[in-house]
C-alpha cells in the first residue's frame, strides 16, 4: 500500500510538472477577448481598490483596455461603444463588462503583466493537493489506485480545457474543495460538525458563481436536498441548516451581487447580455457538439460512477452522495443543453464537482461501504 500510493503520489506529480512546462510557455496576449476583459478587472482592482468592482467603460481613462485590444489588431479599439465583453446597461445607461468579479479579483493578486502563468500553476498545484489528499485516505490498493487515477485526470484538465478560458482556473480548485465539502456533510452519518460544514460547503458553492455565474447551477441538488429532506421529516433543524446553507451561498455570491448592483443597477440583473442567457431550445446542433466532444466521455465517466455507486453503495452515505451528484448533474445539463452556445469546458466544472464529491465519499466511508466486485478482485490478482 505504501509503495502504491507512493507511485500514484510521483505520477500525479509529474504531471503537475509537464503543466507546469507547458503553462510556463503561454502568452497572455493570444488575442481572445475574455482573456482581456478579466485582465482589464484585474487591473481595476489593482487601481482603485474595492471600486474596481465598478467596470464602467468611462473609467479606462488610463487607455488600458484600450491598448489590449489595440495589441490584438481589434479593428475599432479606440471606440469604447465596441468594446467587447462590455454591455450596455438599461437601467444606468452605462457600458460595463459582463463577466462577475472573482476571476479578476484573483488575477489582481498577481503583478500585472505576470498574471496568467502563476494563476494556472498555483491552481494546478492545488488540485495537486487534492489529489494526494485521496491518495492519503485510500485504505486499499483499488482506492488507492483511483484516487490517483481522478487525481491525474483532474491535474491534467488544468491545461485542457481549463486554458479556454481564465474563469475555469479558479472554478476547479472551487469544485475539488466543494466536492471534498459534500462527502463530509452528506456522507458521514454522525452529527458533529454538520452546521459548520453547511456553513462552508454554502460559502464555497457561492464564491464559485464570482467566478462563472452558470457555477450558480452547481447549489442546485444541494437546495433540492434540503427541500425534500424538510418536507419529509418537517425538523425545525433540516429547516435551519437549508436556510444556513442559503445564507452561506449568498454570503460566497455578495461580491457578484453588489457589482450587479453597482453595473445593472439591481443584484438581481446580470450584466450579460441576451445573447448568453440560457434559452429553453434543446437545439439538437448544440447537443451534437457535446457528443463529440472531449466532455461527453468525462460525463459518461461520471454517469458510469454514478450508477456503480448506486447499485454496489452499502450506506446510506454512499447513496444520498449519489442521488445528489444525479440531480446536479441533470440539472446542469439541461441548462447547457438550451444554452445557445458551445464551448469545451462548460459541463466540466459540474463533472469534476461530481467526481471529487463521489471519490471522497467513497474513500472517507468505511470499509466494504462500496462493494467493487471485480475490481477489488483484479487488484488482488
Amino acid at each position: 500500500m505504501r509503495y502504491l500510493k507512493v507511485a500514484c503520489s510521483l505520477l500525479c506529480f509529474l504531471i503537475l510538472l509537464g503543466n507546469i512546462w507547458t503553462i510556463s510557455h503561454w502568452s497572455e496576449s493570444r488575442g481572445v477577448y475574455d482573456d482581456i476583459c478579466y485582465l482589464r478587472q484585474a487591473h481595476l482592482f489593482q487601481r482603485f481598490g474595492l471600486s474596481g468592482l465598478d467596470t464602467d467603460i468611462s473609467r479606462d481613462d488610463d487607455h488600458y483596455l484600450s491598448s489590449k485590444l489595440k495589441e490584438i489588431g481589434f479593428p475599432t479599439w479606440n471606440k469604447p461603444a465596441t468594446a467587447p465583453c462590455h454591455n450596455l446597461m438599461p437601467a444606468t445607461q452605462r457600458r460595463v463588462m459582463q463577466y462577475p468579479p472573482g476571476t479578476g479579483a484573483v488575477l489582481a493578486l498577481f503583478p500585472s503583466g505576470h498574471q496568467l502563468i502563476p494563476l494556472y500553476v498555483s491552481t494546478a498545484t492545488i488540485m495537486f493537493g487534492f489529489a494526494l489528499l485521496g491518495i492519503f485516505y485510500a485504505s486499499a490498493p483499488c482506492l488507492t489506485l483511483i484516487a490517483g487515477g481522478v487525481g491525474c485526470l483532474a491535474v491534467y484538465l488544468m491545461v485542457n480545457p481549463a486554458k479556454a478560458s481564465y474563469s475555469m482556473a479558479p472554478t476547479m480548485a472551487v469544485c475539488a474543495l466543494a466536492g471534498f465539502l459534500t462527502a463530509r456533510l452528506f456522507g458521514r452519518s454522525q452529527q458533529k460538525g454538520k452546521t459548520l460544514l453547511t456553513v462552508l460547503l454554502g460559502f464555497v458553492l457561492g464564491l464559485s458563481v464570482d467566478f462563472r455565474l452558470p457555477n450558480l447551477f452547481l447549489s442546485s441538488a444541494y437546495f433540492l436536498f434540503f427541500l425534500v429532506s424538510f418536507l419529509s421529516c418537517r425538523k425545525m433543524k433540516v429547516f435551519l441548516r437549508g436556510v444556513l446553507f442559503i445564507f452561506s451561498l449568498l454570503v460566497g455570491m455578495a461580491p457578484t451581487l453588489i457589482a450587479n448592483m453597482v453595473n445593472a443597477g439591481s443584484p438581481l440583473k446580470t450584466t450579460y447580455s441576451g445573447n448568453d442567457l440560457a434559452r429553453p431550445d434543446f437545439a439538437l446542433s448544440v447537443t451534437s457538439q457535446y457528443l463529440a466532444d472531449l466532455q461527453f466521455a468525462l460525463l459518461a465517466f461520471v454517469g458510469a460512477s454514478i450508477i456503480f455507486h448506486l447499485c454496489r453503495g452499502r450506506t446510506d452515505g454512499i447513496r444520498r452522495v449519489a442521488l445528489i451528484v444525479t440531480a446536479n448533474l441533470l440539472v446542469n445539463l439541461a441548462f447547457f443543453m438550451s444554452h445557445p452556445i458551445f464551448t469545451p469546458y462548460y459541463t466540466v466544472p459540474v463533472a469534476m464537482l461530481s467526481l471529487w464529491s463521489l471519490l471522497f465519499n467513497w474513500l472517507m466511508e468505511p470499509a466494504g461501504a462500496v462493494d467493487g466486485g471485480i475490481l477489488e478482485q483484479a487488484v488482488k490478482a
